[in-house]
């Protein structure tokens, strides 16, 4: 199949890893994958460096200019499906496409758990416009069936997979070692962009509330829209000595391999976030809320210890409770390890999107 990828946002977080990731295995699958974005986008670099057919287009914002370079390269292209994934890209191929002669399949991909107005013009976007809806979690798809009235035939889930060849227990002195940290102290870590539902405000406070005598430290790896206002909190609370700013990796795995205990507070807009999956197959225990669908993601108490989103005291008493009990943290890493080894593959989640592809195309 002829698949084309659409993406508006300008940003690099899990939501473009995943249309990456998937694009590179259908590729090898053997379709013809091209990615089409603004060039400003961070995601234009990255797939042009994995050496993916990548496209600029003045797609960013719901603008005439991009339903017609739309148009135009779609009747040229003639592509056999268009996955879209945030708002601008989908309202802009589905008007592309509207009145199209020999109209390409659609799929709009659902990365989020923000709600979805309930009004004439989503309920367009969403049934009429597209010919399937996939959520990356089933909690995500509930919603739409219940609240926004989608028939269920309509809308899939397809949980984001990973490389668990990748991801998987390591060295943790090798990271480490580059920060000049022992073996012996004790790291807590996020990987996440810096936005902030994603909870590293309230990480913060927390950590700051925890003993630092045995050389505990925060590792906070991603970058974003908060950077500046979270390393000015940092500072605020004189914790820059044991709070480490990585920024964005390539080598996560690396990173969360480092770690003893991962920590991902969100308080809003999760799908199934892939961090916790990663981390989770690196065999560390996590603490986390069960913000959209998290529940997906982990088995709480087992994987996971499960706080209240935005309570910081619950998140620091979570914290303690693995911070002092390394045999829990070590029975929680392996289960984490070997549930992640269980239901995570990359593999399922091309099976799926493949077959959904084809059955649009059909």
């Amino acid at each position: 199949m002829k698949i084309v990828h659409t993406e508006a946002s300008l940003g690099f977080g899990g939501q473009e890893l995943r249309i990456l990731n998937e694009a590179d295995g259908l590729k090898e699958r053997g379709h013809d994958l091209t990615l089409i974005c603004p060039e400003e986008a961070e995601i234009y670099r990255i797939a042009k460096s994995r050496g993916l057919s990548v496209v600029a287009m003045p797609i960013g914002k719901k603008r005439l200019s991009g339903v017609i370079a739309l148009r135009d390269w779609i009747k040229l292209h003639q592509p056999d499906v268009i996955n879209t994934h945030s708002s601008a890209d989908s309202w802009l191929v589905a008007l592309a496409t509207r009145f199209m002669k020999n109209r390409p399949a659609v799929v709009r991909t659902r990365h989020i758990s923000a709600p979805v107005a309930n009004n004439i013009t989503s309920r367009w976007l969403y049934t009429e416009s597209c010919d399937h809806v996939v959520t990356t979690g089933e909690k995500l798809r509930q919603t739409f069936i219940t609240v926004n009235g989608y028939p269920s035939s309509h809308v899939t889930s397809v949980r984001t997979g990973i490389d668990l060849s990748r991801f998987t227990p390591g060295d943790k002195r090798k990271v480490r070692d580059q920060l000049g940290l022992n073996e012996s102290d004790l790291i807590i870590g996020i990987v996440a962009t810096l936005r902030s539902w994603k909870g590293h405000s309230y990480l913060i406070d927390a950590f700051s509330n925890l003993p630092r005598e045995k050389g505990l430290n925060l590792l906070i790896v991603g970058d974003g829209p908060q950077e500046k206002t979270l390393k000015q909190k940092v500072a605020d609370l004189q914790l820059s000595e044991n709070v480490i700013f990585t920024g964005r990796q390539d080598n996560v795995e690396d990173w969360m391999q480092a770690m003893d205990i991962f920590c991902l507070p969100s308080y809003a807009n999760e799908g199934v976030p892939q961090s916790l999956m990663q981390s989770q197959a690196c065999g560390i225990p996590a603490v986390t809320t069960l913000v959209g669908s998290i529940d997906e993601a982990i088995v709480p108490d087992q994987t996971a210890l499960v706080v209240l989103s935005k309570d910081i005291s619950s998140l620091e008493q979570a914290l303690k409770a693995l911070l002092v009990d390394k045999n829990r943290r070590a029975q929680m890493g392996s289960a984490a390890a070997t549930h992640a080894h269980e239901s995570f593959s990359n593999e399922v989640m091309l099976d799926k999107m493949e077959a959904i592809f084809k059955s649009v195309v059909l």
